[in-house]
This record gives C-alpha cells, structure tokens and sequence, in this order.
C-alpha cells in the first residue's frame, strides 16, 4: 500500500451539505487511480462522508441507486441523513466516467 495523504482540500467537513460537488469528485480521483490501490477510505467518523465517496464510487461502477442506497443504510445504520442519499442521488457522474474505463 501505499503512503499517500489526500490534499488539505480533500478533508470533507461537517455539515456535508456544504460541501462542493468538486469535493468528491478530486476524492474519487484519488480513489480510482490505480497508483493509489489498494486504499483504505475513511474519514474522521467513518460514516457519512466516506458513505457518500463511496455511494458516488458505486454509481460510477453503475450499480442501481437502490443498491448503493442499500449499501450506505446498511454502514451509516442509525446516522442516515436524507441529504447524503439526496447528494448522491443527485450528483452527476458523467465528467468521471473516463476514469472507470480503465479503474474500475
């Protein structure tokens, strides 16, 4: 594995609401350059940023938005917010999908 830190830009705050679409997208980035796998993804709490990375990774490898509901439900449990499922319900992959023809 190897030693890599995300940029300072890259460290995804409370309220997650506020933070910009450009946010995940430099995350997903990183997460889907095969230089950087294999990867540990977390955050701070472990459930509702790194949910949502993931969710809009799920939806770049096209699984179905109950599928990537399901999964995040299943890690956030009691701590599901409405606006992560809305966010990646919502955020656009289009402008990443050149990154899984040859990452995921």
């Amino acid at each position: 594995m190897l030693g890599l830190t995300m940029p300072e830009t890259l460290l995804l705050q409370e309220p997650f609401v506020e933070i910009p679409d450009e946010k995940i997208r430099e995350a997903l980035k990183v997460v889907l350059d095969v230089r950087n796998q294999p990867l540990l993804i977390h955050c701070k709490r472990g459930k509702h940023r790194t949910g949502c990375v993931v969710g809009c990774m799920r939806k770049l490898q096209k699984w179905c938005l109950s599928s990537v509901f399901d999964e995040y439900q299943r890690f956030a449990a009691a701590k599901v917010r409405s606006t992560d499922l809305r966010f990646m319900e919502l955020f656009d992959v289009s402008s990443l999908k050149h990154l899984t023809n040859s990452h995921c």
